[in-house]
C-alpha cells in the first residue's frame, strides 16, 4: 500500500471517448479522490450508484473525483471503453472515468483491487486509503460510503482523517499477463 503522506503519482489518461484528464485539471480542488474501479466487478456494481451520488455531492463541495479502470480489457472485454460509456451514462457519473491501458497508473498507486480508493489533501498528500464502507454484495448492510465520506469531510474541513482505515475489499485488478506488478 502507498504510505500515508505520499504525494499523488501524476497521470494523464484518456476517457473512453479519447479526451485526456489528470490531476493537473483540478488546481482549485480542496482534495482529490482517485478511485480504481471497473464495470464488471460485483463489489463495484454493489456501490456504483452510491459512488455516483458521492462523486456528484463532493464535487460540489470542492473535492475532485477521478475514477480509473486499469483492467486488462483484452481478456475482460466487459471493462472496455464501450462498456465504460454505458456505465457512465447508466449511473450518471459526473467525474472522469479514465482508461489505464498500460496499467502504469495502477502500479504507481499500488492499487490492488476494484474498488480501491486513494484520498489526497489539497497538497496532494495521501491521507486516506481504504474502503467505501462496510457493505459487501449480499451482506444486507446498506451502502452509505460512510468511511470515505468521513475521510472526505475531514479533508474538506482542513483536518486529517482518522488513522482507523480499513483496506478496500473487492476483485483483484485484472493484470495483463506480462504486466503483473511485484510489490516487494
Amino acid at each position: 500500500m502507498l504510505e500515508l503522506g505520499t504525494l499523488a503519482p501524476d497521470f494523464r489518461l484518456p476517457d473512453p471517448w479519447g479526451k485526456d484528464a489528470g490531476l493537473a485539471d483540478f488546481p482549485e480542488a480542496r482534495g482529490v479522490l482517485v478511485a480504481f474501479i471497473c464495470n464488471h466487478c460485483p463489489f463495484v456494481k454493489h456501490i456504483a450508484p452510491e459512488l455516483a451520488k458521492f462523486g456528484n455531492e463532493y464535487h460540489e463541495r470542492g473535492l475532485a473525483v477521478i475514477a480509473i479502470n486499469s483492467n486488462d480489457t483484452e481478456n475482460y472485454p466487459d471493462d472496455g471503453p464501450e462498456k465504460m460509456i454505458e456505465e457512465i451514462e447508466n449511473l450518471g457519473y459526473q467525474f472522469p472515468y479514465l482508461v489505464d491501458a498500460s496499467q502504469e497508473t495502477a502500479k504507481a498507486y499500488r492499487a490492488a483491487c476494484t474498488p480501491d480508493f486513494f484520498l489526497f489533501d489539497r497538497d496532494h498528500k495521501l491521507v486516506y486509503r481504504g474502503q467505501f464502507d462496510d457493505s459487501r454484495p449480499e451482506s444486507g448492510v446498506p451502502v452509505t460510503g460512510k468511511d470515505l465520506r468521513a475521510a472526505a469531510d475531514a479533508v474538506l474541513a482542513g483536518e486529517t482523517p482518522s488513522d482507523d482505515q480499513r483496506p478496500s475489499l473487492g476483485c483483484n485488478i485484472k493484470w495483463k499477463a506480462t504486466n503483473a506488478p511485484s510489490y516487494a
